[in-house]
């Protein structure tokens, strides 16, 4: 006789795997703008809607000039504005950037992912994965930040508590190269890699 897993057995297996498994969350979707991004589910997740979430804020005129100094800007973590002539490479970094090269990673169609140093390391992982699943996510820590996770793209936010919101996943795939993007088809790639 051949055995098969319950439905509660099957399920526990499938949210156990879920944090590193990576979808193709367009695949299936008739909306042909959807289908080049690739998020990572978050544990307990099976679908990512693909609208923007519940809670995001929206800022509006904001400066798109390259400088080469500090900027002052008026959101924490910011969302936009005038920014470094170079980039940062979209990747996972457990260290503090300069806010003025995550600024310019955001107008090529990135979503950077802040969160607090002392972010708890089972937090830090999953957000590891989430980073990895993405085209265009850049990680990054961050001091003094409204929340323990933030996630930002150009003119949008949303803070969460923790990387059990569904709606971290669910920014990331609507805004990783998305519909806010002020400069399309500019990679956050062969930026800068350091940290200082």
């Amino acid at each position: 006789m051949r055995r098969t897993a319950s439905p509660a057995a099957r399920l526990a297996s499938a949210t156990v795997i879920a944090l590193v498994v990576s979808v193709a969350v367009g695949a299936c979707s008739s909306d042909s703008d959807s289908a080049a991004t690739t998020v990572s589910l978050l544990p307990g997740q099976t679908t990512i809607p693909n609208v923007e979430p519940e809670g995001t804020e929206t800022f509006t005129d904001l400066d798109r000039n390259h400088v080469d100094t500090a900027v002052d800007y008026p959101q924490t973590p910011p969302v936009g504005g005038n920014h470094s002539p170079a980039w940062q490479t979209c990747d996972f970094y457990d260290a503090i950037i300069p806010k003025e090269r995550g600024v310019h990673s955001m107008e090529h169609g990135a979503v950077w992912i802040t969160f607090s140093p002392n972010l708890a390391a089972a937090e830090v992982d999953a957000l590891k994965a989430l980073q990895a699943g993405g085209k265009e996510v850049l990680v990054t820590k961050f001091e003094g930040l409204p929340s323990p996770i933030v996630a930002s793209a150009w003119g949008k936010q949303l803070q969460v508590q923790s990387t059990d919101d569904p709606r971290l996943a669910q920014f990331v795939r609507f805004f990783d190269d998305g519909p806010q993007t002020p400069e399309t088809g500019t990679p956050c790639a062969r930026g800068i890699s350091e940290t200082s």
